[in-house]
């Protein structure tokens, strides 16, 4: 059985940090690209962060860069998301995912996890 499970979401003041775990079972993780979404009431899921299967190559939304890491622990079927210097409007349900990459920028999404609730508020 397939499972991503998000954890380390929470409450956090602005300027604040938060580092996101997604636990992977039920297949290979480490040949699966994973990566962060987030998806904020009334708005589009968007893509915050990607790590890739084979050289752990990495890309950020612009929004991002500079305050936000993604990184992966194949031994422990883990993905992270290290999230600093947060904001109020980066509130939103942060969702784990995997998928195949096939090189070139061809990425086939599989799994989903429920996602874990960040709130940046003072």
């Amino acid at each position: 059985q397939v499972q991503l499970v998000e954890s380390g979401g929470g409450l956090v003041q602005p300027g604040g940090s938060l580092k996101l775990s997604c636990a992977a079972s039920g297949f290979t993780f480490s040949t699966y690209y994973a990566s962060w979404y987030r998806q904020a009431p009334g708005k589009e899921r968007e893509l915050v962060a990607r790590i890739t299967s084979a050289s752990g190559s990495t890309e950020y939304a612009d929004s991002v860069k500079g305050r936000f890491t993604i990184s992966r622990d194949n031994a422990k079927n883990t993905v992270y998301l290290q999230m600093n210097s947060l904001k109020p409007e980066e509130t939103a349900v942060y969702l784990c995912n995997a998928g195949r990459d096939y090189g070139n920028n061809y990425y086939v999404s599989l799994y989903w996890g429920q996602g874990t609730q960040v709130t940046v508020s003072s």
